[in-house]
């Protein structure tokens, strides 16, 4: 399997009459092989889901806009299987590596995305989150993500993992680049399905409104290096600390996979039963797992989720954006111990399920380094806040002296 085999599922000439004359003329896009394109097979990840399905028809209005707007489409980039992993490791294509940390997972499930960002022949990758599968490989690859508002984006022409979660988003190397994309991707004026009022872009120093997730599992996991990353930042003062213990955490990352897990089942049950698809034995896993759901187990989730919203919803109480760790820290070494990195998926989900649980949308900003491995930081925002955020990252980074 070649080193390109692993990042792109399919890769050539596409013809784009629009490309060069839009917006994002000169940009090169990716897209995961979950989005359709008429004319292309989309794998979702799976040999099995490629041979059962036939070749779309009908092209993703994601996808269509991003064309429209004048990219260059490279290819379709890998995914993990059926988008069921936050890993990037793949048994029937290869694992793309991490292009800044080879002997470290990429993050999945977008993982070809991501690492084709990173490794520049891309500029934009377009994926999915549903647990992560943007956030978590936007950290490990040294990269900007956005996971935008569930519902905000459309979802049709595109295979789901669990529609009660799916959302779109994309990776840059830059925040200009994936704030420009979402002048394309995301709407003018919110819809009245969001009226929470966004933060405005018009914000600066002293007129924020903050507050600090303050997660404690296995030990801290707001680090010195938050703290002195957050001292260099002029626009953030005045910071509202929420502790979150543990058991929330814990609570949050159960709660999300048992929906997840029903939500896929209701979703895929049926053609694996009747397919029988060869999957990575911890993904098999996962689903022979999602099968044993039952209708009592989703009520009680259901129940736990209102409480745990609840909870979401009050650190927005005079508070404009949260930020939080992204992940626990660098990507996980290649060959960790299954005991070990099934401990470290349920410390991960209790991070990411938040904008989960409360369709929120999440930007990670790429800024921090841990055993010589990247990670960063998050905004967190209101449902709506997606264009906010994009800008806000804009704003951190120039007034840092970064490159934004």
């Amino acid at each position: 399997m070649s080193l390109d085999q692993r990042v792109f599922a399919w890769r050539g000439s596409y013809s784009n009459p629009r490309a060069g004359s839009g917006s994002l003329a000169g940009l090169r896009l990716g897209v995961k092989d979950l989005f359709h394109i008429a004319g292309l097979p989309t794998a979702a990840g799976n040999p099995d889901w490629l041979a059962s399905h036939p070749i779309p028809e009908h092209t993703s209005p994601v996808v269509t806009q991003l064309l429209d707007a004048g990219v260059e489409l490279v290819g379709k980039t890998q995914t993990d299987e059926l988008a069921y992993s936050l890993n990037g490791l793949n048994i029937h294509y290869g694992a793309p590596l991490n292009p800044l940390n080879p002997d470290r997972l990429p993050g999945g499930s977008s993982s070809g995305s991501a690492v084709a960002v990173a490794a520049g022949d891309i500029d934009i990758g377009l994926g999915t989150d549903t647990g992560g599968s943007i956030r978590v490989p936007a950290s490990y690859n040294g990269l900007f993500g956005i996971r935008t508002t569930h519902g905000l984006i459309s979802s049709e022409q595109m295979v789901p993992l669990a529609p009660l979660f799916d959302t779109v988003g994309w990776f840059a190397r830059d925040a200009r680049t994936l704030a420009r994309v979402g002048e394309v991707l995301l709407p003018d004026h919110l819809s009245r399905q969001f009226p929470n009022k966004p933060i405005s872009t018009q914000q600066r120093s002293g007129s924020l409104r903050i507050a600090l997730l303050l997660p404690l599992q296995n030990g801290a996991l707001w680090t010195p290096a938050h703290q002195d990353w957050l001292k260099q930042q002029s626009l953030l003062t005045g910071f509202k600390p929420i502790l979150l213990n543990s058991d929330w955490l814990s609570r949050a990352s159960q709660c999300f996979r048992t929906l997840q897990g029903r939500a896929i089942w209701q979703t895929h049950g049926d053609w694996i039963n009747t397919h029988k698809p060869t999957f990575a034995p911890d993904i098999h896993a996962r689903f022979r797992w999602c099968a044993t759901l039952t209708e009592a187990d989703q009520l009680a989730a259901e129940a736990e989720r209102a409480r745990l919203q609840a909870d979401i919803d009050s650190w927005f109480t005079d508070v404009d954006l949260v930020l939080l760790p992204t992940t626990p820290g660098a990507a996980p070494l290649l060959g960790a111990e299954p005991e070990w990195m099934d401990n470290y998926r349920s410390q991960l989900m209790g991070l990411t399920a938040p904008a989960g649980l409360a369709g929120l949308p999440q930007v990670h900003l790429p800024v921090l380094t841990e055993q010589g491995a990247p990670c960063g930081v998050s905004l967190l925002g209101k449902r709506g806040a997606d264009k906010a955020l994009l800008q806000l990252a804009i704003e951190l980074c120039a007034a840092s002296g970064a490159t934004p």
